[in-house]
C-alpha cells in the first residue's frame, strides 16, 4: 500500500470516528432531555435549566462532529481521486505501450481490445470524480436559534403535559405554536391533495 493509500485509509477511519462521536452526543442529548422532564415534574427548575444547557451543548457538539466528518469525507474523496488518477495514469501508460506494439503488427482484434480497456479506465475515473462531487455537495451547514434553553424547557414541559411556570417572552411561545400548527396544517393539506390525485 502506497503512502497516499495509507493517508486515504486514515482519513476514512477519522470520518467514521467523528460520525460515532456525533451519535454519542445525540444519545447524551436524549438522556439530558429525559432528565429535564423529570426535573420539571419535580418542580426543580434550576436543575431542569442545567440539563437543558447540557442538552443544547451536546446537540451543538453533534452538529460540529458531523460537520467535521463531512469535511474529512470531502478530503478523503479528493485523495481517492488522486490515488485513482495515479492508477489510471499507470494503466494508460501501459495501454499506450501495448498499442504502439500492436499498431506495428496491425492486429485489429488486439487494437479493439486495447481501446475497450482504455475507455473502461476513463469510465472508472468518471465514477470516482462523480463520487467526490456528490460528497462535496452533501456537506450542509446548520444554524442554531436564539433562546434555545427556554424553548427546549417549554418543549419538554409540553411533551410531559405540564405547565411551565417561568417567564418566557410573550410573543415567542405563541409564534412557535402557530408556526408548528401551520406547518402541520400545510403537511395535512398536501397529503389530502395527493390522496385525491390517486383517486
Amino acid at each position: 500500500m502506497s503512502n497516499m493509500e495509507k493517508h486515504l485509509f486514515n482519513l476514512k477511519f477519522a470520518a467514521k470516528e467523528l460520525g460515532r462521536s456525533a451519535k454519542k452526543c445525540d444519545k447524551e442529548e436524549k438522556a439530558e432531555k429525559a432528565k429535564i422532564k423529570k426535573a420539571i415534574q419535580k418542580g426543580n427548575m434550576e436543575v431542569a435549566r442545567i440539563h437543558a444547557e447540557n442538552a443544547i451543548r451536546q446537540k451543538n457538539q453533534a452538529v460540529n462532529f458531523l460537520r467535521m466528518s463531512a469535511r474529512v469525507d470531502a478530503v478523503a474523496a479528493r485523495v481517492q481521486t488522486a490515488v485513482t488518477m495515479g492508477k489510471v495514469t499507470k494503466s494508460m501508460a501501459g495501454v499506450v505501450k501495448s498499442m504502439d506494439a500492436t499498431l506495428k503488427t496491425m492486429n485489429l482484434e488486439k487494437i479493439s481490445a486495447l481501446m475497450d480497456k482504455f475507455e473502461h479506465q476513463f469510465e472508472t475515473l468518471d465514477v470516482q470524480t462523480q463520487q467526490m462531487e456528490d460528497t462535496m455537495s452533501s456537506t450542509t451547514t446548520l444554524t442554531t436559534p436564539q433562546n434555545q434553553v427556554d424553548m427546549l424547557l417549554q418543549e419538554m414541559a409540553d411533551e410531559a403535559g405540564l405547565d411551565l411556570n417561568m417567564e418566557l417572552p410573550q410573543g415567542q411561545t405563541g409564534s412557535v405554536g402557530t408556526s408548528v400548527a401551520s406547518a402541520e396544517q400545510d403537511e395535512l393539506s398536501q397529503r389530502l391533495a395527493r390522496l385525491r390525485d390517486q383517486v
